[in-house]
């Protein structure tokens, strides 16, 4: 499972619909409705918030959105309409962390996404709506 802090925007066709169906995943563990996937280290930040159910459903909405500038028929009754003005940290190591996990996929799988994100400026990048950025090293719970 991988539930990325990194803005969708940076996901090929495959990262995105893989994102989609493992945030739902993500939903169905939180609500205790499957035994798979209970103790999944990306799960724990949204376990570890005030209202996880929120937070999960505000970061499937946000697949959700970028699934239709693409075009995409994603299934809008799986959406739940949250909305906070909170959000959960992320630190910055965790995100160059994971745009650099994300291009060393996509050198396969989608040469031409890779050389579009090999332009971009870490420093630059932007994050999932629900996350905000501070200082720090990649997280904890993040394997390898």
């Amino acid at each position: 499972m991988r539930l990325w802090s990194i803005h969708p925007v940076y996901l090929d066709q495959k990262g995105l619909v893989a994102v989609w169906r493992e945030g739902l995943l993500a939903r169905a563990v939180l609500e205790e409705k499957t035994r798979g996937y209970k103790n999944h280290p990306q799960l724990l930040r949204f376990k570890n918030s005030c209202d996880p159910l929120k937070f999960i459903n505000m970061y499937i909405k946000s697949i959700y959105f970028e699934s239709l500038k693409r075009g995409y028929k994603f299934d809008k009754s799986k959406v739940h309409d949250y909305e906070s003005d909170r959000k959960l940290a992320v630190t910055y190591g965790q995100v160059e962390y994971e745009f650099h996990h994300l291009k060393n996929k996509l050198k396969s799988r989608s040469p031409s996404k890779f050389f579009e994100l090999e332009r971009i400026d870490p420093l630059d990048l932007k994050v999932n709506e629900i996350f905000y950025v501070v200082p720090g090293p990649v997280e904890n719970w993040e394997k390898g």
